[in-house]
């Protein structure tokens, strides 16, 4: 029998933290999108919003999020 969608919910949330820590632990920065904006957190927990500039040049400022 398949487990059930709370189930499957909780593994996959489990198995995202578990990802997260291994990259900090590993010294690794996360990307990802929050409420629209691209965000970059480095393994000490800061916080960087990630922007493009017309010509494609990308540019990281702390994120007060």
């Amino acid at each position: 029998m398949l487990p059930q969608r709370e189930e499957l919910q909780r593994l996959l949330k489990k198995a995202n933290q578990h990802a997260i820590a291994e990259a900090k632990k590993a010294g690794a920065s996360i990307y990802y999108i929050k409420d629209g904006k691209r965000i970059r957190e480095d393994a000490k927990g800061q916080k960087f919003e990630i922007t493009y500039d017309v010509a494609g040049n990308r540019t990281e400022l702390v994120s007060h999020d």
